[in-house]
């Protein structure tokens, strides 16, 4: 027995690559996708999952088309491109909004990936998992439920849900304020058990994966955000996130005592360190987001645009061709599949 447990290991390995291939997710649920991604990371036979968070249908090209596995449709975002702060000025419907523009941005990029990509790129078209921010869960424990139910019809793979008092606000700003450790723990409760009541009404690997965030590490001490991590766990979510750690020490311990699946919010000129992806896998990160790089980046070349056109100065330095425009906008691809119909 013992001369077959290296075989039985190496077995054990090239399976997990296997599934955390594209190929190998076919037909595969959105959230079931996630999962093997997420058990290929923690298990270390798979990099770290680089989440570079979207917020609406080209952001989601965007991310679909540079080849990532996953991503993060951003609350942050979200609120910003309707031209508001992170403070749940933004409903729920806007957000489900959100999500299906996501959702539509992702599955085009796949099958244009599929179709149309680079020679020896084409396959079977794999549309990225994303995980949606579910917020506070928009009122009670049967509103996250629903919460839940509806992210899952609009094709996510899995919700954040968090622990701040309604209104909440972006977990790197002053103001904010969570609920009670037991309200926290039965708001988890209840979307993990809509998760799995989703997946009786669906179908095994339908439910969104929960990714139970909390915020009392500023409010209530490190101690009193890991307590709550670990009850999350208890209380059945998939994955942690321990919002805002101020050092790396925080950010080791919380990895070493809490178990299962971990994100890192790498938010830049945030509270908490920024730090290479190999280092935080080597921590016990299973998940890096970048929050708003893609906002941010977007906000400062438009303030650059909009100066260049108030002086009166030329932009070609700071802008796509017209062409290149069009193709990302998804022309290319239109006009393709348009002459596949023509009589």
């Amino acid at each position: 027995m013992a001369a077959i447990r290296p075989l039985i290991a190496l077995v054990h390995a090239v399976l997990l690559l296997h599934i955390a291939t594209p190929a190998a997710s076919f037909g595969c649920p959105p959230p079931e996708r996630l999962r093997r991604l997420l058990q290929a990371t923690d298990s270390g036979q798979a990099p770290i999952l680089l989440l570079p968070c979207c917020y609406d249908g080209l952001t989601a090209r965007l991310v679909g088309l540079a080849g990532f596995n996953a991503t993060f449709m951003t609350g942050f975002g979200v609120s910003g491109a309707n031209g508001y702060p992170d403070t749940q000025l933004v409903s729920f419907n806007e957000m489900l909004a959100a999500a299906n523009s996501v959702a539509e941005g992702l599955s085009s990029a796949a099958l244009e990936r599929a179709k149309y990509g680079e020679p020896g790129q084409s396959g079977p078209p794999i549309a990225m998992p994303c995980i949606a921010d579910g917020d506070t869960g928009y009122g009670n424990a049967i509103n996250v439920k629903r919460t839940v139910f509806g992210y899952a019809r609009a094709g996510m793979a899995g919700m954040m849900i968090e622990d701040q008092v309604a209104p909440k606000r972006c977990g790197h700003v002053a103001g904010k304020s969570v609920v009670p450790f037991e309200e926290a723990v039965k708001r988890v409760q209840a979307a993990c058990d809509a998760r799995d009541e989703y997946e009786a009404l669906f179908g095994k690997g339908t439910g969104p994966l929960i990714l139970a965030r909390t915020d009392s590490l500023v409010t209530d001490g490190f101690e009193d955000a890991i307590q709550r991590c670990l009850a999350f766990r208890e209380a059945g979510c998939d994955m942690t996130f321990l919002e805002a750690p101020q050092s790396v020490e925080q950010m080791e311990e919380y990895c070493q005592r809490v178990s299962g699946p971990k994100l890192a919010n790498m938010l830049e000129y945030g509270s908490t360190p920024i730090l290479p992806p190999e280092q935080l896998q080597s921590m016990g990160y299973t998940m890096a987001a970048y929050p708003l790089t893609l906002l941010s980046a977007s906000i400062k070349a438009m303030q650059e645009s909009l100066e260049l056109i108030k002086e009166g100065k030329p932009t070609f330095d700071r802008i796509l061709s017209f062409a290149e425009t069009k193709d990302v906008v998804g022309f290319t691809k239109y006009a393709q599949e348009e002459d596949r119909y023509k009589c």
